[in-house]
């Protein structure tokens, strides 16, 4: 890989500690090596890293439950924002999610984060209701969110 070829693949163990950075400087509560551990050994779990620069830049994952994909994570490392990788991470999921045949996707996503709102709503997730209250870190409320897909996603 050059220094600026940017790599979309499934998470891997080593990748941890560079996840474990992405959430410390993105998040007020970031899940901790442990809790990356134990998602690894969930079998409804797939996560996928974005690699650029010799260094893990982005992540995102999902649990597959039924014909249900539900994003848990979407975390760029603030020093790789507004290069497109949060839309690279979530088509990888986009992607893993039609092959595991889902029909719908769902996700959260704090009220204040616009831009990841504006990157949501233009991959077609629907805005369908609110959680009050749901970031324990500070009472904020989650906007829900919903993208449905369909037979012509399948095709492509």
């Amino acid at each position: 890989m050059n220094s600026h070829e940017i790599v979309v693949r499934q998470l891997e163990i080593e990748d941890i500690p560079g996840i474990i950075e992405i959430e410390k400087a993105c998040f007020p509560t970031p899940w901790t090596h442990h809790a990356f551990r134990a998602e690894m050994r969930n079998k409804l779990a797939v996560y996928q890293v974005v690699e650029t620069e010799g260094k893990i830049a982005a992540y995102g994952g999902m649990w597959l439950i039924m014909e249900e994909a539900h994003i848990t994570n979407v975390a760029v490392h603030p020093s790789f924002r507004r290069r497109g990788l949060g839309r690279k991470v979530m088509e990888a999921l986009v992607a893993e999610a039609k092959k595991k045949f889902s029909q719908r996707m769902t996700l959260e996503v704090r009220k204040s984060n616009t831009i990841a709102l504006e990157l949501y709503k233009s991959m077609d997730f629907v805005i369908s209701g609110i959680r009050p209250g749901y970031y324990h870190d500070n009472g904020e409320d989650a906007i829900i969110m919903w993208k449905e897909l369909t037979i012509a996603d399948f095709l492509l």
